[in-house]
């Protein structure tokens, strides 16, 4: 079988290289107070589409720093009772997912949101971030306080969604999941460890682990160029690059992982140039909750065949 990374027995059993800040854990206990002492004054304005079926609304919210926050929204039609939920994340520098893909869940009876990521490509606001802008966003805030980082706020984004789609009087919060691929899938991971209430997480290789592997295997590019790009212009002789990854651990999706305590399907393609398989597996491995893996040997960071239809089946479990 041809490979990329580690053999599959490897990787069920590695478990990262990047390096965990000593605070983490308080870190995140004091990011997740300062999220819930926020009013996020969530606003609902009917969509520019429609069906037979859904209501659909575009969703603003208020999120740290001040931002507001956009996100897709829709409920089934004369609903009755408490539905379930599901939130979406999307991929890397795009936008939410399109209301036709949303749509099959809602015609099953779900509630579903999806969030665009501040700054990238949909509707979501963005905020000031301390040093350089230019590359992919987990380097930005690395020159700050761990507090500055972007991925940061975006993690307590996810959170602040999921308070909101739970609050609902005709959502079932103990019947919420969410899902993604790629940024959307590390979003996955992190919106389910810092809302432990969520029941059911599916992350489609997982994007934002383990960053120090990326760079041991020299494929700090694409979606991980800003590594390389930081290094070069901020750290030139290396005299500081402990220090930066010990930085980005703050907002590494493998330490959040054992606080999940969802029910977790993943997907990853062990031919993924992208984002390694040995970096989603150092997150996966860490999950203590019930969890099952779907591996494409002969497959990269791209359409996973009939990975769409598993998601929906095992939301539906719900």
């Amino acid at each position: 079988m041809p490979m990329i990374d580690m053999s599959l027995d490897k990787l069920r059993v590695y478990q990262g290289v990047n390096p965990c800040p000593a605070d983490f854990d308080a870190f995140w206990e004091r990011s997740l107070a300062e999220v819930r002492a926020i009013e996020p004054a969530p606003s609902y304005s009917p969509a520019n589409f429609e069906t037979s079926y859904a209501e659909c609304f575009d969703l603003t919210f208020t999120s740290t720093k001040g931002v507001r926050i956009y996100a897709k929204f829709a409920r089934p039609k004369n609903l009755t009772g408490k539905a379930p939920a599901v939130l979406f994340f999307h991929g890397l520098s795009g936008s939410s997912q399109s209301w036709m893909s949303l749509m099959p869940y809602v015609a099953e009876g779900f509630v579903v949101a999806a969030m665009d990521c501040r700054g990238q490509g949909g509707k979501s606001e963005d905020g000031a971030y301390t040093g350089t802008t230019y590359t992919t966003p987990f380097v930005r805030g690395a020159d700050g306080a761990p507090e500055g980082l972007y991925y940061r706020d975006v993690y307590l984004d996810t959170v602040m969604l999921a308070r909101i789609v739970m609050g609902l009087d005709y959502v079932d919060e103990s019947r919420v999941g969410c899902t993604g691929g790629s940024q959307g899938g590390g979003l996955t991971v992190a919106c389910a460890a810092l809302v432990p209430e969520i029941k059911r997480c599916a992350p489609i290789y997982p994007y934002l682990s383990d960053y120090r592997r990326v760079w041991d295997m020299d494929l700090d590019k694409d979606a991980y160029e800003g590594m390389r790009y930081y290094l070069r212009h901020f750290d030139p002789t290396h005299e500081r690059v402990d220090k930066f990854f010990e930085k980005l651990g703050y907002i590494d999706i493998q330490f959040l992982a054992p606080r999940i305590q969802a029910d977790v399907l993943m997907f990853t393609g062990l031919m993924d140039t992208i984002v390694p398989p040995s970096t989603q597996f150092a997150a996966y491995n860490k999950i203590t909750s019930k969890k099952d893996v779907v591996v494409y040997p002969d497959f990269g960071h791209e359409n996973l065949p009939d990975a769409s239809e598993m998601v929906f089946t095992f939301m539906k479990g719900l």
